[in-house]
């Protein structure tokens, strides 16, 4: 019989303005061990040097991480020109150096191959897996990795500040799986360059924006006590790119136990993924078929 976690029974997310230096991992810790949390995870990871909005999700609200993780994101960052690193950012080492520096002009000019449905390579030293190892560690042992492009959605890529010819402020909204190393090691090549990430924010995530983001210094100040609850906003934010589907009593208790349930049907369409709630309270994500909900995630009464 496997050891039961100990910990409050707390669901909901709280929304944290990681600071540079520090992994999403131990951002996670940090707020399970603050809260007293039984589970915890993040929607999205960080690189350590990033900063911005990290949503860590808890207890029942862990369900719908998919669900921000697949949302649209929005990032500030700002491309050092001249320079490429073996890691695409100022952790690593310079590789490859020019004197070429592009206009202002260019720079737009140059933004809009990466708009819309693109492809594209991570950096080497990321999380991405091959035959079941990270790439960064393998990158890391010296190992030549060769990783695969990957679809992406850009929707927007701006140029907001060119603080000096050295550097390039931009702001991405892009979809889910998008690497601004990547963005700007590919930018400073088309420009003839080289290029590498100085500088990462991630702005907002979904619904959640930094502005809201609590600091760790502000999570220490609070751990342990009752006023972190105060922040924390509800499960059913992680679904708000989901429609939402009222069901009655007798239809939450078959969702709960994993049978399909009668639903308030509004304008969803036969087969679309949905939502059912019960007095506002999520009861189960799950496919719409003729006047039902098919579950296939299931949240406990709160």
């Amino acid at each position: 019989m496997g050891r039961k976690r100990k910990g409050r029974d707390i669901s909901g997310w709280l929304v944290v303005d990681k600071p540079a230096g520090m992994t999403s991992t131990a951002v996670v810790n940090k707020v399970r061990w603050a809260m007293d949390a039984k589970k915890a995870g993040h929607a999205g990871t960080l690189d350590p040097e990033a900063t911005g909005v990290l949503a860590v999700a808890l207890g029942e609200a862990t369900k719908t991480v998919p669900y921000i993780t697949d949302a649209l994101k929005a990032y500030t960052f700002t491309v050092r020109l001249g320079q490429a690193t073996n890691t695409d950012d100022t952790e690593g080492e310079v590789i490859a150096e020019s004197i070429a520096r592009p206009s202002d002009e260019d720079i737009k000019q140059a933004l809009g191959p990466f708009l819309g449905d693109i492809k594209q390579v991570p950096p080497k030293f990321s999380a991405v897996k091959i035959d079941g190892q990270r790439a960064y560690k393998l990158a890391r042992d010296g190992e030549d990795v060769e990783l695969t492009a990957r679809p992406l959605w850009v929707e927007e890529l701006v140029l907001i500040d060119r603080p000096d010819e050295d550097h390039v402020v931009l702001e991405m909204t892009c979809g889910k799986g998008g690497y601004v190393r990547s963005i700007a090691r590919d930018l400073g090549e088309a420009l003839g360059c080289h290029g590498h990430v100085k500088k990462l924010r991630r702005i907002w995530s979904g619904p959640f924006e930094a502005e809201d983001g609590l600091t760790i210094e502000q999570i220490d100040e609070m751990a342990k006590t009752t006023a972190l609850d105060n922040y924390l906003h509800p499960l059913e934010t992680g679904l708000s790119d989901l429609p939402e589907l009222k069901c009655t009593s007798e239809g939450a208790t078959r969702l709960r136990n994993g049978n399909p349930g009668m639903v308030l049907a509004s304008d969803v369409e036969y087969g679309d993924e949905a939502w059912a709630s019960l007095d506002g309270k999520a009861v189960a994500v799950g496919i719409y078929k003729s006047g039902e909900l098919h579950p296939s995630r299931v949240f406990a009464a709160n």
